[in-house]
Formats: C-alpha cells, structure tokens, sequence
C-alpha cells in the first residue's frame, strides 16, 4: 500500500487543481474564464492553482490576441497527461483496496 501512496502526485493534492486537470485532458484548450466559471473559482484562487500546474510543467498557457482582445488559453503537457494518468491509476486501486 505504501508503493500506491507514493504514485499519489502531490501536484494534484487539491480539489481544485483536480478540476482543472479533469478538463483540461478532455479538451484540447481551455480560456481561463471557462475554468473560472465551470469550477467557481476567484481569479486569484485560480490564478495560484494555475501557477502551481505551470511550475509543475503540467499545464502550459497560450497568450494570444482575438482581434484587440487579449485570450488566456490552457493545455495540458505530454508529461501532465502521463502524471494525472498516474495519479488517477493509484486513487483507483486504493478505492479497489477498500472493496477486498
């Protein structure tokens, strides 16, 4: 059990920053305001989940202009996509523990 503890990524120790992993691996890029809203954050508290993704090379960001419009855009890595797999992987087989 200790060996699934340690799969646990402590990346991913927060509800919110699960939340914005769980829709950025479905989506190919995600504006900041569709995460602000779809998880009903603040834009400081979403702003430091962010920056701690980002620090973790788990999420990458897009700044772009949409005509005189700054967009703020959010994809997730090669290498985020490969730790919340994991990260998942080992939640799963604790949850399976609990049913033996």
């Amino acid at each position: 059990m200790k060996n699934i503890i340690t799969q646990l990524n402590p990346a991913f120790d927060h509800r919110n920053r699960l939340g914005i992993m769980s829709i950025l691996v479905v989506n190919d890029w995600v504006e900041y305001n569709t995460l602000k809203e779809a998880l009903d954050l603040t834009d400081g508290n979403l702003a430091s989940h962010l920056k701690a993704l980002e620090a973790a090379e788990c999420i990458t960001v897009r700044k772009e202009f949409v005509g005189r419009k700054p967009r703020t855009t959010y994809g997730v890595t090669e290498l985020g996509r490969q730790a919340f797999r994991v990260h998942l992987d080992a939640l799963e087989t604790l949850l399976k523990m609990n049913d033996e």
